[in-house]
């Protein structure tokens, strides 16, 4: 199948929500299906999740963008990135932000996902082993973090790795359904909007829900 073909269709179809050039743009260079196990090649366009292994999934299209979006980002930033998966989405910021950091705790896919952003040359990405803690306190501050699994509730420890007027991203709910929020940090009170429902697997930690 012509998957460049897919790919502009996709693409396409993005833009008619997504208002972010630069995300439309960072999305249209990236081969999504170096992202995706090989039996789903076929659909690695197709505006859905899919499946990883080790039970994840990477995020449907329209989701990575939207969250994308949402974090406002500034070619000088560094983001956070929670739960790597396939790595699709360190990609994506990658080409929009001068540093990522991006955890993950399954190491099979942190390795996988380590091997793929080599491959395609992104030096500006660091894919760690998640520790018990969430994030990667060591790094803080992040100009933007990103969380790709479901919380129970915003998690403070990821509020204290935010730089004040930087923006969180994360699906918060049960394990089954989530809404997606977009937090910014403020001096004195956090602003935080509401951006739809959405469905993510649970994000495993300290702060977020037990294994």
């Amino acid at each position: 199948m012509d998957l460049e073909a897919a790919r502009a269709r996709l693409i396409e179809h993005l833009g008619q929500e997504i208002k972010d050039k630069r995300v439309l743009k960072a999305m249209a260079r990236i081969p999504r299906e170096l992202f995706v196990l090989q039996d789903y090649y076929y659909a690695a366009y197709e505006d859905r999740p899919l499946p990883i292994g080790f039970g994840q999934t990477i995020s449907q299209p329209f989701i990575v963008a939207l969250m994308t979006e949402a974090l406002e980002l500034k070619a000088d930033d560094k983001v956070l990135e929670l739960g790597t998966g396939s790595g699709y989405q360190a990609a994506i910021l990658a080409e929009l932000v001068k540093r990522v950091i991006t955890v993950e705790r399954i190491p099979q896919l942190a390795e996988s996902a380590r091997k793929v952003l080599e491959k395609l040359g992104y030096s500006n990405v660091e894919v760690h082993i998640a520790g018990k803690t969430l994030g990667w306190v060591c790094e803080a501050p992040y100009d933007g973090i990103i969380v790709t699994a479901a919380a129970p509730c915003v998690p403070e420890a990821l509020l204290e790795q935010l730089a004040i007027g930087g923006c969180l991203v994360i699906p918060v709910g049960s394990r089954w359904q989530q809404e997606l929020l977009k937090v910014t940090r403020l001096k004195k009170k956090n602003r935080i909007e509401n951006l739809g429902g959405c469905r993510f697997v649970p994000l495993v930690g300290e702060g977020a829900w037990e294994e």
